[in-house]
């Protein structure tokens, strides 16, 4: 083995390391989230790059959506894996604000093309427009509603 032959084994070898450290860390992090409101529902907004409908969970869990992401590599013919910077399982979370009272059994989930997961949640049309001071954010008695995602 030569001397360039070594310095580029030893290069590949850390690049794949660098790689694997930025994609863990990217799966310990939590997704960024927009929370929109309206007057009828709550709107949160995920970004979800190279997901599949089926590779997508979400719930809904006291005042919290919480979403897990699947996604997988595709290999290519002829290429080899240099750098797995994208983390594989990713989670959210985003928490409705405290006087949120919604129905999340009437909520929905929506994956669109470019990757965007979007999660309608409406308002619980049956609470008057007061803030209820002991409320349990419109949860089911078992506390967790789980949605299917539509693409």
């Amino acid at each position: 083995m030569s001397l360039s032959d070594l310095r580029k084994s030893v290069g590949n070898t850390l690049y794949r390391q660098i790689g694997r450290a930025h994609s863990q860390v990217q799966e310990h992090r939590s997704l960024p989230v927009d929370i929109l409101e309206n007057e009828t529902s709550y709107q949160v907004v995920f970004d979800a790059p190279g997901v599949e409908p089926d590779d997508v969970q979400v719930r809904y869990l006291e005042g919290t959506v919480k979403i897990r992401l699947n996604r997988f590599r595709q290999f290519r013919d002829s290429y080899e894996m240099r750098f797995p910077g994208r983390g594989l399982e990713l989670d959210g979370e985003a928490e409705l604000p405290d006087d949120a009272v919604v129905d999340p059994d009437a909520g929905t989930a929506t994956l669109t093309e470019t990757g965007t997961l979007r999660i309608d949640i409406p308002k619980d049309a049956t609470v008057e427009n007061s803030k209820p001071e002991a409320t349990t954010n419109g949860d089911s008695a078992a506390g967790t509603d789980e949605l299917t995602v539509d693409d």
